[in-house]
C-alpha cells in the first residue's frame, strides 16, 4: 500500500522477529474482536502482557471468560468483555458500545478487527446468496461500522492505531474463495481510503495485517487436510500485531503487512 506519512516501518524480517519492549502498552485501552479462540485471543493475551486493558468482543461468551480468566491469572489488567455478534448487530448496537466505552474509559488506544468468517468454498457462479451477503456483512460491513462508531474516542487517544485483518487471497485473487477473497480486496481498499482520508487531520493511523498460514480453526476448515503442526500457532506471529499496535510503528499509516516472512 501507499505509503501515507513519512514511516519508517519496519522490513519483513524485523516484522517477524520484532521483541516490543516491557509493558510497551501499558495504561492503553485496546479492543480486540473474535477475541474468543485464535489469532484473537493470542493478541488479546499478548496485549494484555504488555500492559494493556484489554475489551474482550465476541461472539461467544464462555470463550471471552476464559481469555478474561487467563489474563487474569497471568497478572495483566482485568480486562472487560463484550458480546457482539457481527452478523446481527446494527449501527445502533455499534453506537451504543461506543458510547459505553466512552463513558467508562473516555478514549480508546486501539482496535484490532480480527472477527470473520470463511463462507464457501465454491466457484463463484455456484456461491449462495445469503452466505455471500453474511460473509460481506461481517468482514466488511460491520468492521467499517464499528470502526465509524469508535473514531470520536479512537481520536480521543493519543497515536491510535485500528488494525483491519487482511489476507493473501486479498492481493491476488485465487480460485474458489469466493466471497473470502472479494471481502479481503475490500478490506485493503477501505484501509487505503480511511488512512488517506485521516492523514494529517487526527492521531488515527490505519492498517492491514496479513497472518499467513496460521493454525486456527477457519485454516483447518478451509484446509482439512493441512496437518495444523506443519504451519505457525497464533502465538508465533504475535511480533507484527505488537509492533502495529505499539509506539514504534506510531509512524506507520496506510501499510498492509505481512506477520510471517515469505
Amino acid at each position: 500500500l501507499t505509503n501515507h506519512r513519512n514511516t519508517t516501518l519496519l522490513s519483513a524480517q524485523e516484522i517477524a522477529g520484532y521483541i516490543a519492549p516491557k509493558d510497551t502498552l501499558k495504561g492503553r485501552i485496546i479492543m480486540v474482536t473474535g477475541a474468543g479462540s485464535g489469532i484473537g485471543k493470542s493478541a488479546a493475551i499478548a496485549y494484555a502482557a504488555a500492559g494493556a486493558t484489554i475489551i474482550l468482543a465476541g461472539r461467544t461468551v464462555d470463550k471471552l471468560e476464559a481469555v478474561y480468566d487467563q489474563i487474569i491469572q497471568s497478572g495483566g489488567e482485568e480486562p472487560l468483555i463484550y458480546p457482539v455478534d457481527f452478523e446481527g448487530a446494527t449501527e445502533d448496537d455499534f453506537n451504543e458500545l461506543a458510547n459505553q466505552i466512552d463513558q467508562q474509559f473516555g478514549r480508546l488506544d486501539g482496535l484490532l478487527l480480527n472477527a470473520g468468517i470463511l463462507g464457501q468454498r465454491t466457484p463463484i457462479s455456484k456461491y449462495r446468496q445469503d452466505v455471500w451477503d453474511k460473509v460481506l456483512k461481517v468482514n466488511v460491513s460491520s468492521q467499517h461500522l464499528l470502526t465509524k462508531a469508535l473514531m470520536p474516542i479512537l481520536e480521543a487517544a493519543e497515536n491510535a492505531s485500528v488494525i483491519f485483518t487482511t489476507s493473501g487471497v486479498g492481493r491476488v485473487g485465487r480460485a474458489f474463495w469466493g466471497a473470502y477473497a472479494a471481502s479481503k480486496f475490500a478490506v485493503e481498499g477501505l484501509v487505503q481510503v480511511w488512512a488517506a482520508e485521516n492523514e494529517g487531520l487526527n492521531s488515527v493511523r490505519m492498517n492491514c495485517i496479513n497472518p499467513g498460514a496460521t493454525s486456527t480453526q477457519m485454516r483447518a476448515t478451509a484446509f482439512p487436510a493441512e496437518n495444523p503442526e506443519s504451519i505457525a500457532s497464533p502465538e508465533d506471529i504475535m511480533p507484527a500485531y505488537l509492533y502495529l499496535m505499539g509506539s514504534e510503528s506510531s509512524d506507520v499509516n496506510g501499510q498492509s503487512i505481512d506477520a510471517q516472512i515469505k
